[in-house]
């Protein structure tokens, strides 16, 4: 698996807004994630369910901006600004990490954000 394609097409689908479908495509089933607010999921269905509703959330996306991508070896690193208004008319503008580590299938099986 070449990881620096699949973790591409992954933020390609990240800045179009298609978070849960990259969930849904390049995660695997035992995936856990964490990220700077200690908000852990232990697997694909529990990110789903928390993508679903970070996103049923945003009332308008601002921008996305894809800064650029490193992988080594297993890991890569992918870093993001993201704007969005919310239906609570709050706010968000995060400008972060998402740190991922891929098995031999080409399936993400942890993933870390981290608040640049």
């Amino acid at each position: 698996m070449n990881i620096k394609t699949l973790a591409t097409e992954m933020d390609s689908m990240v800045v179009r807004g298609a978070i849960v479908d990259a969930v849904k495509q390049f995660f695997a089933e035992e995936a856990a994630t964490s990220d700077y607010q200690n908000v852990t999921t232990s697997n694909k269905s529990q990110m789903v369910e928390k993508m679903e509703g970070f996103t049923g959330a945003i009332a308008k996306v601002n921008n996305i901006t894809h800064h650029h991508t490193i992988v080594d070896g297993n890991v890569s690193a992918s870093e993001f600004t993201f704007d969005f208004d919310m239906k609570d008319n709050s706010k968000i503008h995060w400008h972060e990490i998402i740190r991922r580590v891929w098995d031999d299938n080409g399936k993400v099986i942890n993933e870390e954000y981290f608040n640049a």
